[in-house]
């Protein structure tokens, strides 16, 4: 009998069923799921998961099957990637972008400054490749707002399909989109990967762009029987996945930068019900639900609070407050200077204030590039979960301060359910606001 299969196997059970326990627990507390799944690799972390747990590590070498839940996890992460850059709503940010832009350009140029300002203070301590490195890196990380999760807050909020939460979201995909870009240069400049390969990139993206799209579109195109067809489909999908995957890693910009493209190049047919079936109900049920919290929960399990020292704790305090005001006061300027009202600018900041899953996928890449420390890692991981979970009860204090604004646009024109935002066609069905997220 092989050990290390039955390990694997056996830490798969404890790690989904820590995943699921913790998740419905986080939904009860009017949490995403995300926060449970991190906090279970937390708690899985600190307990047995941990070095000081002697027997259980000299019972079952978990460190040995670490690499394998590792690669399962990344399957779900690319899955993941490449959804969300599938979902971009790209019709409601034509007709409204310049507000979306405006909350954007706010929230990742203030949290990036002060976020950067943060970092000096601890360079020199938790700075693994050099005190630049790991200041760029900060200020891209404190730059970010988690699309997946803000979605699934505005659904339990009942504001998925408000004018508010539709310039939300916007301007969270186009945070994301800059917050990548961003993560790309610096990883590009302090990643491991063979130098001449960076100069590669811009053919990548011209080669994804002119030749991969077409050919998906043909191939997309050329299959008519939505039912029949639907495993031809995902295997074109994952197929194109996975290579453009294994190019940008081959780069050395990360593989969830192919994926995260891939999904936004990867045209939307007329026949949308047969993409979304292979998509949705191919890609999301019998992958993201089993391989996404994996990969969550591996990400808490390097998470070790029994590391944390008096100092860590004032880390700790110094970036959630960094965090929490740069980002708030970023959005609402950017709100306010885009010609939004202040009872619109309000909850807007609130929301763009939601880290959780994004945070924790650049802060694990961080990691992995050796522009962090496991020590600083801890920290922002804590900070990442606690700005989440301080999102939903922030609007319900704004609620009860002054009565939000859930369905008339900036000109009273209703945006509620079936019916159309200021300047743009009434939304379908589509997963960003009409399915609740992660």
């Amino acid at each position: 009998m092989n050990d290390q299969t039955a390990v694997f196997f056996l830490s798969l059970a404890v790690v989904i069923g820590m995943a699921r326990f913790c998740a419905v627990g986080a939904r009860r507390l009017g949490q995403p799921a995300v926060v449970g799944e991190i906090v279970a690799g937390i708690a899985l972390g600190s307990t047995l998961l941990s070095d000081s747990w002697g027997p259980w590590r000299e019972t079952i070498p978990y460190d040995e099957v670490r690499p394998l839940l590792g690669a399962l996890a990344n399957v779900g992460l690319a899955l993941f990637m490449f959804v969300i850059g599938y979902e971009m709503d790209r019709t409601f940010l034509r007709s409204n972008g310049r507000r979306a832009l405006g909350v954007a350009v706010g929230s990742v140029l203030l949290p990036l400054v002060g976020g950067c300002l943060a970092a000096m203070l601890y360079a020199q301590e938790h700075g693994p490749s050099g005190g630049t490195g790991f200041v760029l890196f900060i200020g891209v990380a404190m730059s970010v707002t988690a699309f997946p999760v803000l979605a699934r807050i505005l659904a339990d909020q009942g504001l998925n399909r408000s004018y508010i939460g539709r310039i939300a979201m916007g301007a969270a995909a186009m945070n994301d989109l800059i917050a990548w870009a961003c993560l790309a240069v610096v990883a590009a400049f302090y990643s491991s990967a063979q130098s001449w390969r960076m100069t590669l990139v811009p053919v990548y993206l011209a080669a994804v762009v002119l030749v991969v799209r077409p050919l998906v579109a043909r191939l997309l195109r050329g299959r008519k029987d939505g039912v029949k067809d639907s495993a031809g489909t995902m295997l074109v999908l994952v197929t194109g996945l996975m290579g453009t995957c294994a190019a940008a890693e081959w780069l050395g910009i990360h593989f969830i930068f192919g994926a995260f493209i891939f999904g936004a190049i990867t045209p939307r047919e007329s026949d949308e019900n047969r993409l979304r079936v292979a998509v949705m109900d191919g890609l999301e049920k019998s992958a993201m639900q089993i391989l996404l919290p994996i990969y969550f929960v591996v990400a808490g399990t390097r998470v070790d609070l029994a590391a944390f020292r008096a100092s860590h704790i004032g880390s700790l305090l110094v970036m959630l407050f960094v965090a929490v005001a740069t980002k708030m006061l970023g959005a609402y300027l950017g709100a306010w200077l885009s010609g939004m009202p202040r009872s619109d600018a309000l909850p807007i900041a609130v929301l763009m204030n939601t880290r959780g899953l994004t945070e924790v996928v650049i802060l694990t890449v961080g990691l992995q590039l050796g522009l962090i420390d496991s020590q600083f890692y801890s920290v922002l991981v804590v900070m990442a979960v606690l700005t989440t979970v301080m999102t939903g009860p922030l609007l319900g204090v704004l609620r009860r301060i002054e009565p939000m604004n859930t369905h008339a646009g900036p000109a009273g024109e209703t945006v509620g359910e079936g019916a159309a935002p200021a300047g743009g066609k009434a939304p379908g069905r589509r997963l960003t606001f009409g399915r609740p997220r992660r």
